[in-house]
């Protein structure tokens, strides 16, 4: 039942995709006016999901909940390194390639597909997710795309996404609740990460040539893996681990860290390739591609997870 919600969900928002498609195709903007919509959505609307999503009542469940989902995206990271590190020295994976295996899309396309097919009480759970993705893709994602060593410590616990989620945690700890018109602003901007992000993917699309990104030498490989190969890898961990018996709920739990964990590859990995100079053409296309065939690969994997 899961899988046909899911289906239908990214239906919508590929129907989003297509109105950024046509918005750049009829010259009404262009590709390049996407990364203004870009800096919204992740400067603006996704804190404010999720400083938001922990503005929820704290008893010993959800406690116990949000440490399983902790511990399920820590595993799921190790995991993700140890498998794309070992193929990327049998492949010779360049910086591009590892990046976009690795990280998924979880903060512009979880979000919105968590709260329509589970309901909005599930994003506090995809927010302990980024939570451990963003500090990744800031320090080893940046290094990869970079070639630089050093970190700043300060970038990472200035970003507002990482300050949205501290915010959110000290808050739930202390069992603060915001006033009603700040959580009502809170939740209307959030409405709009769904629409936002995929009218960018749109517009990016839309200022490509889909039969280059198609040939790219190694992007299918790059793609059976993103979308297949180590979602399997990690549906069978989740699946048989019994860490579903560590909470209440704990089954859909894991399927919202895994939804987290599938998605295409990430958007985020394709703005530090601009940024860099790193193959910003070859970044593009495989989040594209990735972006195309998701819609495919997700329901699929879905309800091998239901299965049994």
């Amino acid at each position: 039942m899961i899988s046909l919600l899911l289906a239908e969900q990214i239906g919508e928002l590929f129907l989003m995709i297509l109105l950024g498609w046509v918005l750049v195709r009829s010259g009404l903007l262009r590709s390049e006016d996407s990364r203004s919509l870009s800096v919204v959505t992740l400067y603006l609307v996704s804190p404010c999901v999720m400083l938001n999503a922990f503005q929820i009542e704290r008893t010993p469940e959800l406690v116990k909940g949000l440490l399983l989902s902790l511990l399920t995206a820590v595993v799921i990271h190790v995991v993700l390194f140890l498998v794309v590190t070992l193929l990327g020295k049998v492949w010779r994976f360049r910086a591009v390639e590892q990046a976009s295996v690795m990280y998924s899309n979880a903060g512009n396309l979880i979000i919105p597909i968590v709260s329509a097919i589970l309901g909005k009480e599930w994003v506090v759970f995809t927010s302990v997710f980024l939570a451990i993705q963003v500090p990744l893709l800031w320090t080893h994602c940046r290094i990869l795309l970079s070639g630089e060593r050093q970190v700043s410590l300060r970038k990472i616990l200035l970003n507002p996404n990482i300050l949205a989620v501290l915010a959110g945690v000290v808050l739930f700890a202390a069992g603060i609740r915001l006033p009603e018109l700040l959580t009502g602003a809170m939740e209307g901007m959030g409405g709009m990460i769904g629409p936002l992000s995929m009218v960018v993917a749109g517009m990016l699309i839309g200022g490509m040539d889909l039969k280059k990104a198609f040939s790219f030498r190694g992007i299918w490989k790059v793609t059976a893996l993103r979308l297949v190969v180590v979602p399997l890898i990690l549906l069978v961990l989740l699946k048989f681990s019994g860490l579903s018996a560590l909470a209440e709920n704990g089954e859909t739990i894991l399927l919202v860290s895994l939804l987290a964990a599938i998605t295409p590859s990430a958007a985020t990995v394709t703005q530090m390739a601009q940024l860099y100079d790193r193959e910003a053409d070859y970044a593009s296309a495989i989040y594209v591609v990735t972006t195309l065939l998701c819609i495919v690969t997700m329901p699929i994997l879905v309800g091998l997870y239901q299965m049994g």
